[in-house]
């Protein structure tokens, strides 16, 4: 048996109440109850649950608009069923009926049940319109809330969900997992300020969790996970009972002041790894609020709005997917993405790190002058990859031994112009630096929600920390994609894979999006740039398909090469060939490691480092030349990201955000 609030109806006096039979069936009762009058009971709908070992629903709730039922059931499944307030058969007591308002008696209840259920059979057997198959586990669903048109289900597998009703089926638009340990989830409140409220069973306490602060706010011993209990609060007092070995137990606590003040929120609970710039959305008064994406050693990458003005960062999301540390970024604004809606954004994030993870996300942001950051954010997981996701499922692997080695993403760039006009095509492609010593290449078709790998290679024979892909056009409109590689040997190394995507997409159409890597070619050239590890790489176009590669290293060097991309090859077939016209090396340019460079211009370089130092150079006929360097406040720097604006009098500046033990805009 189970209650939920009717919409439309009043909670005071009316509720629907579902109970669940032999063979998977479900009823849905209408109940009405009057002071000192019998309940008016009406039976509004028949359902039949999938079948599974233990067939019944867990809990409930009605969607606001359009005529649903979610429904989760005890193996863990989320069901959409049909719900018309129009059919059923009303069965009410005779005392109601006949207009009489005696008291209930005693046995009312024995005459209520035949009543209730004497025209069950005419009404018909609904099936359910959308099913989610074991979405949290064998464990069950624990509880199904709606809140500002999205569903919510939680349950005993320690995360919560967040999903949408898109053309009458279910869609998961993502996944949370509140904090570590908090196994066992029981119901999520919404409160009034703006906060989430996760109450459930860590160990043997139950939990108040506070999404917006990440920390607990009631911690109750109350020897573990009760499936009968009831929580309420108020500002005044909390009191939370439950049923313990027969018992009723009871427990009241009065409302005490805070003896701490939160200065400064932080973002991160670690170091932060990475950082991208997703764009600018207009806020209140015509101000610019820069849209960041972070990734951090905490294992959550976190979407957060930065005022100029205000010089305040406010989290707009945060994504914990990821079993390890999120070490790389990179973010996907194809020609219709940049803009959605009137004033937003929209981009895929992919976010990668340790145990060989990728994850990836739509991102749609768009101004909201009613929230406390004045933007709002939706995120919607996409796709997910890891490399061993075959393992995970052997049977009996704790009695073998694992060959592979955990696999560490060290960077992530996304291919661009990989659908043309003339050749579309619905894959995206992301290349990524591995610490096996390999190079990979992933394509992801969107709308199946599917990350593949398609291409690798192992060239490099060691860590590869770097890399950058970029696209290259000549006169006659044909397209290459060059990839380049860092390691730590200090190596930089450029591909041609052109051939490679061009084949993957042509076997991914064939097989369905099913297929086995393929082997990317040898580098066209290799240029030892430096004495050890590749820590920062850039790359910018330069007139005439020239093109200027910066990089910095752990010794504390900037090296710049100056490449062409000119047509070249052998008798059977005409390839690409990159002849390096220009090297200038600056040794010891920082006193520490060098872990961004960005060119900002042909003749303008910024570099920062551990050293917290950011430098502009002017490259010139004799070489790099320091014209600047500012002291920054973020310490153990780990990566920085740069852009341009064009002010209203035409003048351009530059930007960029630098990350470490937290976060700085200059």
């Amino acid at each position: 048996l189970g209650w939920a609030p009717r919409p439309g109806l009043p909670p005071a006096t009316a509720a629907a109440l579902l109970a669940s039979g032999p063979d998977g069936e479900m009823l849905w009762l209408d109940v009405t109850h009057r002071p000192g009058q019998a309940p008016c009971v009406r039976l509004m709908g028949r359902y039949v649950l999938p079948p599974c070992k233990q067939r019944w629903h867990t809990c409930a709730a009605f969607l606001p608009q359009g005529g649903h039922l979610v429904c989760g059931d005890r193996r863990g499944s989320l069901l959409l069923f049909p719900c018309s307030s129009s059919s059923g058969w009303a069965a009410e007591s005779t005392s109601i009926a006949n207009g009489s308002t005696d008291p209930v008696r005693e046995d009312s209840s024995s005459k209520l049940e035949p009543s209730c259920l004497l025209h069950k059979a005419a009404l018909p057997l609904e099936s359910p319109l959308s099913v989610l198959f074991g979405l949290h586990g064998k464990t069950g669903v624990t509880s199904v809330t709606i809140h500002s048109g999205y569903i919510y289900s939680t349950g005993r597998d320690g995360v919560y969900r967040q999903l949408r009703l898109q053309d009458r089926q279910l869609e998961v638009l993502r996944k949370h997992r509140p904090c570590k340990g908090l196994q066992w989830i029981e119901e999520l409140r919404f409160t009034p300020d703006g906060d989430l409220l996760v109450l459930g069973f860590h160990a043997d306490n139950f939990v108040v969790w506070s999404s917006r602060t990440s920390e607990n706010l009631h911690c109750i011993p109350c020897g573990g996970g009760h499936r009968s209990w009831s929580y309420c609060s108020s500002p005044s007092a909390e009191v939370f009972a439950f049923i313990k070995s027969g018992d009723v137990m009871l427990y009241c606590r009065g409302a005490e002041p805070c003896e701490q003040e939160v200065l400064l929120a932080s973002l991160h609970g670690r170091e932060i790894t990475c950082v991208r710039r997703l764009g600018a959305v207009e806020g209140p008064s015509h101000t610019t609020l820069n849209v960041f994406v972070t990734g951090s050693e905490d294992t959550t990458a976190c979407i957060l709005v930065l005022s100029e003005h205000s010089r305040a960062a406010v989290p707009l999301a945060r994504l914990s997917d990821h079993i390890s540390s999120v070490r790389a970024l990179a973010l996907a604004m194809g020609p219709g993405d940049e803009v959605f809606g009137d004033e937003g954004l929209s981009a895929l994030l992919f976010s990668a790190g340790g145990r060989a993870q990728i994850e990836c996300y739509r991102l749609l942001c768009a101004g909201d002058p009613a929230s406390e950051s004045a933007v709002a954010c939706q995120v919607i997981h996409v796709a997910s990859h890891r490399l061993d996701e075959h393992w995970e499922r052997k049977k009996n692997r704790h009695k073998l031994v694992k060959m592979d080695p955990e696999t560490r993403y060290m960077s992530l760039s996304v291919v661009p112009g990989t659908s043309t006009k003339q050749l579309p095509t619905p894959w995206k492609f992301l290349a990524a630096a591995c610490s096996d010593g390999s190079v990979r290449v992933f394509g992801l078709l969107e709308a199946a929600r599917k990350l593949v790998l398609v291409a690798e290679s192992f060239h490099h024979q060691r860590c590869v920390l770097k890399v950058e892909v970029f696209l290259h056009t000549w006169a006659g409109g044909e397209r290459r994609h060059l990839l380049c590689s860092a390691a730590t040997d200090g190596s930089v190394a450029f591909w041609d894979i052109t051939g490679p995507i061009a084949e993957a997409i042509d076997a991914l159409h064939r097989a369905e999006g099913e297929m086995q890597p393929l082997a990317l070619d040898a580098p066209l050239v290799t240029i030892m740039a430096h004495s050890c590890g590749v820590n920062s790489l850039h790359i910018r176009e330069m007139p005439e398909g020239q093109y200027l590669v910066a990089s910095g290293s752990d010794d504390g060097s900037i090296h710049v090469c100056l490449l062409e991309v000119a047509l070249g090859g052998g008798e059977a077939a005409v390839g690409t060939c990159l002849q390096v016209l220009e090297k200038v090396s600056r040794p010891c340019a920082h006193a520490a490691h060098v872990t961004g460079i960005r060119v900002l211009r042909p003749d303008l370089l910024l570099s920062a480092s551990v050293d917290q130092r950011l430098m502009l150079w002017h490259r010139g006929p004799g070489g790099l030349v320091p014209l600047s360097t500012t002291f920054f406040h973020v310490p153990d720097l780990a990566e920085l990201d740069c852009w341009e604006v064009v002010q209203s009098g035409g003048e351009l500046q530059y930007y960029c955000v630098l990350c470490g033990q937290g976060l700085e805009m200059l």
